[in-house]
């Protein structure tokens, strides 16, 4: 059974910036947990409800043979842990994951660079979709959500733990990377048609806030807007929405 002090300091992890600090974060959800034990994240805890105990029986024992600790956790105080309003009865918790290589040791073709994307469930859903289609590596600038924000946790479906983030990036960053030989594609409602956008040349692929578009810092560093072409009145796409058709296209080239 968990105690007092250790859901009060587990609770804490909701807030971020308490997961600055521990460099930990909460996941909530059998295949999000699961996703996490099967990647190598280093799981800290798991939290089972007697609920959960009960009725999932073979999935406890599948994680026994991943983690021993796992605390028990009553209904009421893993509320305190909890950011979902009807809980599954399972969260854990996971030290943070930084890539092995530098951002400017990466040799692929493309990176995704998020720039001032502040919904979660975009976040989530971009990561999802980067992980769907084989772009392992994502920038992440600091005015864009937070990655270990649990909506955005659950909105990727557990690919965070597939796929390498890179936070905190920088102008310095990106300049060493075009130094590398990088170019920037920023997404943009005015640009090239995405259908005879094409490039030998290594690419950041940059995605932002469909109102604001994207931050001066990225205008700067940007060598070509591309744009998807559209038929209706919509005014734009929803940045995921766009993400997926954008790198749908990218990935089958």
């Amino acid at each position: 059974m968990i105690s007092k002090n250790d859901l009060k300091y587990y609770s804490a992890l909701l807030i971020k910036k308490y997961r600055q600090q521990e460099n930990k974060f909460i996941v909530e959800g059998i295949k999000i947990v699961e996703e996490g034990l099967n990647s190598n994240f280093n799981c800290e805890a798991v939290f089972v409800t007697p609920a959960f105990i009960e009725s999932s029986t073979d999935i406890l024992n599948a994680i026994r043979k991943k983690t021993n600790n796992i605390l028990e956790v009553k209904s009421a105080d893993f509320q305190r842990i909890s950011d979902t309003k009807s809980p599954q009865g399972i969260a854990a918790v996971f030290e943070k994951h930084s890539p092995k290589r530098k951002v400017t040791e990466t040799k692929e073709k493309y990176l995704i660079l998020i720039d001032n994307v502040s919904d979660p469930g975009n976040l989530g859903t971009i990561i999802r979709t980067c992980d769907w289609f084989g772009f392992y590596n994502i920038l992440l600038t600091n005015n864009s959500v937070e990655y270990l924000n649990p909506k955005v946790v659950r909105a990727s479906m557990g690919s965070i733990f597939h796929i390498n983030i890179y936070d905190g990036i920088s102008e310095t960053d990106l300049l060493n990377l075009k130094k590398l030989g990088y170019f920037v594609v920023c997404s943009d409602v005015k640009g090239k048609n995405i259908n005879s956008f094409s490039s030998e040349k290594k690419l950041i692929v940059s995605f932002s806030n469909e109102a604001s578009g994207p931050s001066d810092l990225i205008k700067n560093l940007t060598d070509e807007k591309i744009t998807i072409p559209g038929k209706g009145r919509a005014e734009s796409l929803n940045v995921s929405s766009a993400a997926a058709i954008i790198l749908s296209k990218f990935a089958n080239e």
